[in-house]
Parts: structure tokens; sequence; C-alpha cells
């Protein structure tokens, strides 16, 4: 549970008042959730000479903690860690050995990878270029939103609790995310380890997140195709991009194939149990795993 308090001895967490960031807000909430029932000072006022052992401070005070000060700690990408990201560093391990998990060391790195490094970057000024002619938002900028609006008479106090409340949610889905990530990494690469040089495709017994391990393995190279049991029946079959920042199939499904469903695209294939074939041709839907066979062993040759 977590509390704002009013003066500086009630609370065990302090981070700056005004404007609120998705920096100090996820720290909040990752703080709220490591340690149990917290009391939050938010106050540009602090007084550091009076600080207590079991008091916090975090993104202000020049201290364990701030990021602002020259000598601030950087990644090896070069991407400074922000209190978020600090306070992660710190307690990060221990959290995570406290929720019982498995595999910490990769949890550790996935979860600072996957989320806080974003959020780290942002609040230090290192901008993703984004090529849109639509508003993007991103995870920081939604935390923005928090702050009280022009004349709408929110309380500051009553959205930075709401701001951390989404964090919370946020995070824990994180932590389930990564803590299946890691998993599968395991999954993954045993199944990779035993592909033959002229192999073309895998498929799964089941849904597990593969993509980045699988285009990452050098011994995957010449996977074009990825199948496993659909979440809406039948399974998937789908493209294998060139590289993570490239999403370029390394082969595409037919062109002739492309948008039709059913009976339209049983006929064009000749494959019976193909259901649908995406527009942009890197997904299919087949009825059973026998449909996924025809398929891959025509696209495959």
């Amino acid at each position: 549970m977590i509390k704002i308090v009013k003066s500086q001895t009630e609370a065990n967490l302090i981070t700056h008042s005004g404007t609120m960031h998705a920096d100090e807000v996820f720290a909040t909430a990752f703080l709220e959730l490591y340690l149990g029932d917290v009391s939050v000072y938010r106050n540009t006022n602090v007084i550091f000479e009076d600080l207590r052992d079991d008091q916090i401070v975090y993104d202000i005070g020049r201290g364990k903690f701030d990021h602002h000060q020259a000598d601030r700690k950087v990644r090896e990408n070069g991407i400074p860690y922000c209190a978020f990201g600090l306070l992660f560093r710190e307690y990060g391990k221990d959290f995570l050995k406290k929720r019982n998990y498995n595999n910490i060391d990769k949890m550790f790195t996935f979860f600072d990878l996957e989320l806080i490094e974003a959020i780290d970057a942002d609040d230090n000024g290192v901008f993703p270029k984004i090529e849109a002619s639509y508003k993007v938002k991103t995870l920081s900028s939604i935390i923005k939103l928090f702050n009280p609006s022009y004349k709408s008479g929110e309380e500051e106090a009553e959205q930075f609790l709401k701001a951390v409340a989404l964090a919370r949610m946020i995070i824990e889905e994180e932590l389930a995310y990564v803590n299946g990530k890691a998993i599968a990494e395991e999954k993954i690469t045993d199944i990779i380890n035993k592909l033959n040089d002229n192999d073309k495709y895998i498929i799964l017994d089941e849904f597990l997140p593969y993509e980045e391990f699988l285009i990452t393995n050098e011994k995957a190279n010449n996977i074009l195709f990825v199948a496993f049991p659909s979440n809406r029946g039948g399974y998937t079959i789908k493209t294998v991009p060139k590289n993570m920042d490239d999403k370029t199939a390394r082969c595409l499904f037919p062109e002739e194939w492309a948008a039709l469903t059913n009976s339209e695209l049983q006929e064009v294939s000749g494959i019976k149990g193909l259901r649908f074939c995406h527009l942009a041709r890197f997904i299919v839907n087949c009825e059973d795993l026998d449909t996924v066979y025809q398929v891959l062993n025509l696209l495959c040759k």
C-alpha cells in the first residue's frame, strides 16, 4: 500500500514534487512492490542532512539514486541510468529472489532491457527517432498525461497515485513477460541446437516467445518459417524476419495467397486446410498439423 505524506519525517520514500515523469513514478511503484507499505514525501524542499537510514531518496538530492550529476552511471550501450534504473540495479535481484523467481540473472537483464532502459533513456533526453505521420505516444508520454490538466481541478497527489497504480500494473505484467521469456530462451535454444543444416522450418508444440532468440542465433540462419498452435484454433505459420531491426521476412508466403481466406485460399494454393493468409503475407492459419506440413513442404522444397 502507498500513501502520500506531508512531512519528511513521516516518509520512507522521498522524491520531487511538481511535474511527474515516468522515471520517479515507476521507481515509486517498484519500491512499493519491493518494500510493501510505503509513505512517499514529494517535495523540492527536502532537508538532506536530516535523513534517516530507512529513508530512500530518488531522482533528487545528488545521491545514490539521482542521475543529474556529472558522474552518473551509464550502461555499456551509452544509455544513462535514471532513478528507476539505479534502484532496480541496486535492489532488483533481491526483489526477484523475494518473488521466488528462477533465472534471476536473465530476468534481471531482460527486465532492464524490456522496460527500464527506454524510460531511463527518455528521462535523460535520449529520445527515439519515430518516423510517422501520426502522433506516437511512448510509455513516458502516457505517464505525463497524469499530471493535472489545465483547468481540470485535479489534485497533484491524487494524480500521482493514479500514475503509480498504472506503473505497478505494468511492472507486474512485464515481470510475467520476462519470466516467460527466460524460460522460453532455454526451450528455443535447445530446439535450435538440434537443427540440421538443411532445416528450413521449426514446428513448436506450444507458442513461446521465440523470435528474438531465433533471429540472433546463427545456427537458425536458414530457418524461414515457424509453426505453432494458434489461440484461435488450428495452427499458425509465421515468417522469420531478417533481423531484429529489419522486419522484412526471409521468405514471404506466395503473392497469390495474399488476403485470401478459406475456399478461395484453398483453391489457389491447392491445400485444403488453409484458412487465412495475411495481406502482408507474413502469417497464415491452418486447420491442423497435417495442413502445416503441406504448406511447409510446398514452400521449403
